[in-house]
């Protein structure tokens, strides 16, 4: 029975992916002219003592690349900049306010205290006293520019290069540049929308002791997470607030407050600490380096991936926190641990079910409600919403968040694949939770959410990996369980099933991976050559003048680039609702990097 699951289940993924990897390559094929289909970003240009990085650039492609390049744009460290124009933009909100609240009743001018929030500190004219505020940034933003136009030292060894074809970017992003492999390192420039211009400001060589440091990090994250948690929760117990708070005796004593401290405080505890580790798995791929946001989506999924595998999956089996988990794993032959967990998976089965229908049945009502959004909306028109900005921004419906939902679904794949021949009557319910998944996800994308980027599907490589992963989690736990049995023939016919799973990947990767990171040369030409003749007269160098400016150098126009506002016209999968003219990506501006475009001269100008 293992093997006729493991075989159809390869036999699915086979076909899925070459279903998405010939999508992908029709979706490449058929999409309108795009900035990051001209544009590689370079990264870790070497010092020259003659030239300027901007110069460098130029020469370097101008000499290597003299029938393709176009023009490109440097990277400033920009972060000072940023914070003033994050605190322009507020000011200007609170100007707007007050200017607002003046045209509806001009018989008294509103006022303001000069303290934090308005809260306290000596109460002056509210109008005057945010033009003032605007006036003192404003020229402490044309300084911080000026600085850094003339700052060496706030260029950084990165630049966005635009060519005159795709075939020329393709050429560029998918070779070497140099003798030596770690410089003039190029990659595909993610679309305008997808950048973070944070981590563009990070030096390269940074990059790897940071991934290796964030990888312990997360390790610690994974096996100890529950140990911050039983903290919290210890304090939640009468005994452990009298001793650190014994003032608080008398309070605690009283009955009301005694049923909510021993039942209510160790589920929130647990809940707030659930609610924030994906923030915490984000920011931890942030300090990794990578420069946009859908990669920085694919390792939050990741990382979240494993933290549900150990501590939801491993920690509902065997009891206990996950990090005397791992003790009793080394405590032990590697041989034993597909035992000792495969002993525990038939008793598990009936929690399991109550877990599908609790966070997975009633996650996809929660979903498709979304009471969480709408209470929070409410609080925001009430208390937070003061200009007409304020109420689109409160009005956003975000996005759908791949980090969290893409893992949670794999999960239940994992449920599947672990309980499909060892406990059947598990799988009516996780088979409901997939139908009303995809009805209720496809809903949400279509007519709710709107599109952060477009990244053509690159998704799937990891989720194609991530679903193998689960697949042979089950197979050695099926294993461990038969061996517990005292199945050992049995268990010995089982072992080529996680060689050949493995082999099977390392196929499908080789046979379909490339065409989620390379763009074919052949189909490169296709597309120059039908532009050339139907726009004969296209001026490539104005279309791509404004693609890569970071918002921070827009000066006094907060508005998005003129490139992402084509590119939310015409989204990949037409939905119902419009976008606001105006969401919470327009202001993650403030960021430590920034780039103006450079024109095929010797001076930087800013746009």
């Amino acid at each position: 029975m293992t093997y006729v699951i493991t075989f159809w289940t390869c036999y699915i993924l086979y076909m899925e992916y070459k279903a998405v990897a010939n999508m992908r390559l029709r979706h490449l094929a058929a999409e309108s002219r795009r900035p990051d289909q001209l544009t590689v970003l370079v990264r870790n240009v070497p010092p020259d003592p003659d030239e300027s990085v901007n110069e460098h650039v130029e020469h370097f492609f101008c000499v290597n690349h003299p029938d393709h390049y176009l023009c490109h744009q440097v990277v400033y460290n920009a972060n000072d900049l940023a914070k003033l124009v994050a605190q322009r933009k507020a000011m200007q909100n609170w100007l707007t306010y007050y200017e607002n609240k003046f045209e509806r009743k001009p018989s008294s001018r509103p006022t303001t205290k000069t303290g934090y929030g308005g809260f306290w500190g000596t109460t002056v004219d509210a109008i005057d006293f945010y033009t003032s505020k605007m006036d003192i940034l404003a020229e402490q933003e044309a300084v911080e520019r000026e600085k850094i136009m003339n700052d060496p030292k706030a260029i950084m060894p990165a630049a966005f290069v635009s060519f005159r074809s795709r075939w020329g970017t393709a050429v560029c992003a998918q070779t070497q540049q140099c003798h030596n492999p770690t410089i003039w390192l190029t990659e595909w420039a993610p679309e305008p929308r997808d950048v973070f211009w944070d981590n563009l400001a990070i030096p390269y060589v940074e990059l790897s002791i940071r991934r290796l440091l964030t990888t312990v990090a997360l390790f610690f994250l994974i096996f100890c997470f529950m140990i911050p948690i039983a903290f919290v929760q210890s304090l939640a117990n009468l005994e452990g607030i009298q001793k650190v708070l014994p003032f608080l005796k008398p309070v605690i004593e009283m009955k009301t407050v005694k049923s909510v401290i021993q039942g209510f405080l160790p589920g929130i505890a647990l809940k707030i600490f659930l609610i924030i580790l994906p923030t915490i798995l984000m920011t931890m791929s942030q300090i990794e380096g990578y420069t946009s946001l859908s990669y920085l989506d694919r390792r939050s999924a990741e990382k979240y991936f494993w933290f549900i595998i150990v501590n939801v999956f491993l920690g509902s089996i065997i009891t206990g926190t996950a990090f005397q988990q791992l003790k009793s794993f080394l405590e032990q032959p590697p041989t034993e641990i597909p035992k000792t967990v495969g002993v525990s998976i038939p008793m598990k089965a009936t929690f399991f079910i109550t877990y599908i229908m609790v966070d997975g049945w009633a996650g996809i009502a929660a979903e498709i409600l979304r009471v969480v959004p709408l209470v929070i909306f409410h609080l925001k028109n009430t208390f937070l919403v003061k200009t007409e900005q304020d109420r689109q921004q409160a009005m956003d419906p975000g996005h759908l968040d791949f980090a969290t939902s893409e893992p949670r679904i794999q999960f239940y794949f994992l449920l599947g694949l672990v309980y499909a021949a060892v406990a059947p009557i598990l799988l009516p319910f996780i088979i409901v939770f997939f139908a009303f998944a995809y009805v209720v996800f496809r809903h949400q994308v279509i007519n709710v959410y709107d599109q952060k980027y477009e990244s053509g599907a690159r998704y799937w490589p990891d989720v194609h990996r991530r679903l193998i992963i689960c697949l042979i989690i089950s197979q050695l736990l099926m294993m461990g369980l038969l061996s517990t049995k005292k199945f050992a023939k049995v268990t010995a016919l089982l072992l080529p099933q996680p060689i050949l799973t493995f082999w099977f990947y390392r196929y499908c990767a080789g046979r379909f991976e490339s065409a989620f990171s390379k763009f074919p040369l052949q189909e490169a030409m296709v597309k120059d050559t039908l532009e050339k003749a139907t726009e004969p007269n296209l001026n490539l160098k104005e279309y791509l003048k404004d693609a890569y400016v970071h918002p921070v150098f827009k000066g006094n126009d907060f508005d998005r680039p003129r490139v992402v506002d084509e590119e939310e016209s015409n989204p990949l999968v037409r939905t119902k609702r419009t976008s606001q003219g105006t969401t919470r990506y327009n202001s993650e501006a403030s960021s430590s990097a920034t780039t103006t475009p450079v024109a095929n001269n010797d001076s930087p100008r800013l746009m």
